[in-house]
C-alpha cells in the first residue's frame, strides 16, 4: 500500500469520526424530556427523591411514605472555607456545598480570577448535597428541622497547619448530629463525617447519602475540533469507569448495588466526585428533575439503639483531573482523564511526559523532546514500511506483466502473485502492518495532549503562552501545512485517479485550515512529528539508493 494512499485513509478517517460526533450533537436521538414538577409529585415512591422548597433535590428514606410535603426551611447562612488550594462555600441549611473556586488555576489565561467549579445562582446550580435520610434522617422530606449550628462563619487554613476541620452541629429529634468537614493542605480532597449520637429512648434509623447536582444544559459543548465531555461518569465493583451522561439519565435512572464505588461530574480538566466507605455495600443512582441532573450514592440503613453512637463519612475531591490523586482515592476514579479505550497506552505515556517536564520544566519542550523519543523508538517500523514500499514499487513491472496475463483468470493469478511475492521476499502488507502498530501509539498521545490539566495555560515561547488555546497568529499551523507539503514531494504520488490526485494536492492546505482551531500543543506534537518522519525518510532512502532500490516513481 502506498504511503500516500494510507495517509489519506486515516485522515479521512479522522475526519469522518469528528463529522459524525458533530451530526450526532446537533441531529442524533434527543433525551426524552423529563417530567413536570406535577408527575414527579406522582411517581415519588420509598427511597425516590423530591425537590424541596428552596429548589434543592432531596432523596426520601427507605421508610419514607409515598407522598412527602413540603416544609419550609429557615433561611440559613453560608460558612466559607478557605484553604492553598479550595475556596468553599456551605450553605448551613443542610450543611451542602453550594460554592468552590480553585485559587491555583486561573478562569481565563491572564485573568487572576480563580476558576469556579460549583456554584449556585438563579436559574444554573451545580452543587455537592450530602445528608442522612432514612425514616428518622433530618434530611428526610417528612422531616423539618433546624439549619446547622456554627461556631464561626469565617475559616481558613492558618499558616503551619495541615489540617481544618470546619464543624456543624444540630440536634434532631433526639439525634446530636455533628457534621464535619476536615480540609488538607494542598489537597482538593475533603472528608464528610458524620458524628451520630442517639439520645432518645427508642432506637433511630437513618441512611447517608450524597450526590451532585447540575444543570443539564449550561452553555458549554465539544466541538469537532475539541471533543469534550461533560455529564456525569460512575465506577462500581464491576465497572470501573463508566459515563452516564445526561441523556443517560433522561431514559433511565441509574440504580447498581456495589461495595463501594464512586460517582462524579466530568468537565475538560475538572472533575467533582463522592467516594463514600469503600468496604461498605452503596447504591449508585441518578434522577433527573426539571433542568437538573443528579448522580449520587447511599449506604445502607443503619440503625442507632438509645445511648449508641456512630461516625460515618465519606470523601468528596473537587479539582483538577490529576491522575495520582485520584488513583488514591478510589479504584478507576484516575479514568476520569478519559483516554477513551487506549487509556493502557496513553498512561504510560503520560507518566513519560510528565518525567521529561519534570527535568525540561517546559511542556513544549516536554511535548518536543516525547515526539523525538516515541518517534525514534518507531523507527524500525517505519523503515520496514517504507523498505517494504520500495521493493513493492520495484516489483510494479513485474506485477503489471502478470496482471496482462493473468487478465481472464483471476483464480490462477492469485497464486501466481503469491509466487512472486516469495520468490523476491517481499511482503505485501509489510507497508501496512507496520502503521497499523504505530497508529493507536500516535492516537493515544494525541488523547494525552487533549485531557491533560498539566498543559492548561501552560506557557511554551515566544506568541505560544498557552498550549491548550489556539495559536493566536497561525504560526503553527502554517508550518504544520509546510510540512505536510515537504512530505508528499519527498513521497512521489502513486495513485492515479484524477480526484484522489486532487484530494491529495489541497490535503496540506486542508489540515492547515483545521488545525487552526486545535490547541497549539497539539499542532506543536504533529509538526513535530511531520519534521522528524521527513528526516526519517530521507535516511531511509537513502540507505535504499545504495541497496539499488529506487525511491521514486519509475
Amino acid at each position: 500500500m502506498d504511503s500516500q494512499r494510507s495517509f489519506l485513509v486515516i485522515a479521512l478517517a479522522i475526519v469522518s469520526f469528528f463529522l459524525w460526533q458533530e451530526w450526532q450533537k446537533d441531529y442524533g436521538p434527543k433525551p426524552i424530556a423529563a417530567p413536570t414538577t406535577a408527575e414527579q409529585a406522582q411517581s415519588v415512591t420509598p427511597g425516590s427523591s423530591t425537590t424541596d422548597s428552596n429548589g434543592d433535590i432531596r432523596l426520601t428514606g427507605d421508610d419514607a411514605p409515598s407522598q412527602v410535603t413540603e416544609t419550609a426551611t429557615p433561611s440559613a447562612q453560608l460558612v466559607t472555607v478557605a484553604t492553598d488550594v479550595l475556596n468553599v462555600e456551605i450553605d448551613t441549611s443542610r450543611g451542602d456545598i453550594v460554592g468552590l473556586t480553585l485559587p491555583e488555576y486561573e478562569l481565563t489565561k491572564g485573568s487572576e480570577l480563580p476558576y469556579v467549579l460549583m456554584r449556585k445562582l438563579p436559574g444554573f446550580e451545580y452543587t455537592a448535597q450530602s445528608g442522612l435520610i432514612g425514616a428518622d434522617g433530618p434530611d428526610d422530606q417528612t422531616n423539618s428541622r433546624q439549619p446547622y449550628q456554627f461556631a464561626q462563619q469565617q475559616y481558613q487554613l492558618a499558616d503551619g497547619s495541615d489540617e481544618l476541620v470546619v464543624p456543624l452541629v444540630t440536634n434532631f429529634n433526639g439525634l446530636q448530629i455533628e457534621k464535619r468537614f476536615i480540609f488538607s493542605r494542598g489537597k482538593y480532597d475533603v472528608r464528610v463525617e458524620y458524628s451520630i449520637v442517639n439520645e432518645s429512648d427508642v432506637s433511630k434509623r437513618i441512611q447517608p447519602y450524597q450526590h451532585l447536582v447540575q444543570n443539564i444544559d449550561n452553555g458549554e459543548s465539544s466541538s469537532m475540533m475539541m471533543p469534550i465531555y461533560r455529564g456525569a461518569a460512575y465506577g462500581s465493583n464491576e465497572d470501573r469507569y463508566e459515563k452516564y451522561d445526561f441523556d443517560d439519565m433522561a431514559k433511565n435512572n441509574l440504580a447498581i448495588n456495589s461495595t463501594g464505588g464512586w460517582v462524579a461530574m466530568l468537565e475538560h480538566y475538572f472533575v467533582a466526585a463522592w467516594v463514600p466507605d469503600q468496604t461498605q455495600p452503596q447504591r449508585l443512582y441518578s434522577m433527573v428533575s426539571g433542568a437538573k441532573g443528579v448522580i449520587g450514592s447511599r449506604s445502607e440503613v443503619i440503625e442507632l439503639q438509645p445511648g449508641e453512637s456512630t461516625v460515618v463519612g465519606s470523601t468528596f475531591y473537587a479539582g483538577p483531573k490529576q491522575q495520582d490523586k485520584l488513583a488514591v482515592l478510589a479504584d478507576g476514579l484516575d479514568l476520569t482523564v478519559d483516554y477513551g479505550f487506549l487509556f493502557f497506552i496513553s498512561q504510560p505515556l503520560f507518566w513519560l511526559l510528565t518525567t521529561i517536564q519534570g527535568f525540561v520544566v517546559n511542556w513544549g519542550l516536554a511535548i518536543i523532546l516525547i515526539t523525538v523519543l516515541v518517534k525514534g523508538i518507531m523507527y524500525p517500523l517505519t523503515k520496514i514500511q517504507y523498505e517494504s514500499m520500495a521493493k513493492m514499487r520495484n516489483l510494479k513491472p513485474k506485477i503489471e506483466e502478470l496482471q496482462a496475463r493473468y487478465k481472464d483468470d483471476r483464480q490462477k493469478m492469485g497464486p501466481a502473485m503469491m509466487e512472486l511475492y516469495r520468490k523476491e521476499k517481499v511482503n505485501p502488507m509489510g507497508g501496512c502492518l507496520p502503521m497499523l502498530v504505530q497508529m493507536p501509539i500516535f492516537l493515544a498521545l494525541y488523547w494525552v495532549f487533549v485531557e491533560s490539566v498539566e498543559l492548561r495555560h501552560a506557557p511554551f515561547m515566544l506568541w505560544i503562552t498557552d498550549l491548550s488555546a489556539k495559536d493566536p497568529w497561525y504560526i503553527l499551523p502554517v508550518l504544520f501545512g509546510l510540512s505536510m507539503f515537504a512530505m508528499q514531494k519527498l513521497t512521489p504520488m502513486q495513485v492515479t485517479d484524477p480526484l484522489q490526485q486532487k484530494i491529495m494536492m489541497w490535503m496540506p492546505v486542508a489540515f492547515s485550515v483545521f488545525f487552526i482551531w486545535f490547541p497549539s500543543g497539539l499542532v506543536l506534537y504533529w509538526f513535530v512529528s511531520n519534521l522528524i518522519s521527513l528526516a526519517q525518510m530521507l535516511y531511509i532512502y537513502k540507505g535504499m539508493e545504495k541497496k539499488g532500490l529506487h525511491t521514486k516513481k519509475a
